[in-house]
């Protein structure tokens, strides 16, 4: 065996490894979440803990929540969403940067993504998702 064919065999055997160690992409890609209260009809919200981030008043951060009842969609109900979103917890007001809806309550099956190109800070609505967040997050802050 001559030198260049060792070496592509030293090669592809660490990038072999490297595949083995690392988890599947679904394992990679779940966010854990924490629940963190509910809307005024019941509908459980949950926080995405590590997507927290905070600059002054404002806080920015992703939240899920199951839709009830789905939303009526051309490809199929949309059952469940993500929300990136800032809060502004000294005004009291929201602004929603990206949304993503799914055809089921995990969040695999993308049917539809949204991103505001220029998020406008607005009341949240009481017992709406963003005033639950708002709420927590807000809270959490002090």
């Amino acid at each position: 065996m001559d030198r260049s064919a060792r070496r592509l065999g030293t090669v592809l055997g660490l990038w072999l490894g490297a595949i083995m160690l690392c988890p599947p992409l679904s394992a990679q890609s779940a966010r854990p979440l924490k629940a963190i209260g509910t809307t005024s009809v019941g509908t459980p919200v949950f926080l995405e803990p590590g997507s927290v981030s905070r600059k002054g008043t404002v806080v920015t951060a992703a939240v899920r929540v199951r839709l009830q009842p789905p939303l009526k969609h051309p490809n199929g109900d949309l059952r469940s969403s993500r929300t990136i979103a800032m809060y502004d917890c000294a005004r009291q007001t929201v602004a929603t940067k990206e949304s993503w809806y799914y055809h089921d309550d995990d969040g695999r099956k993308e049917g539809m993504h949204r991103v505001v190109k220029t998020p406008g800070f607005g009341p949240a609505f009481k017992g709406s998702l963003a005033a639950v967040a708002m709420m927590h997050l807000c809270t959490s802050a002090r």
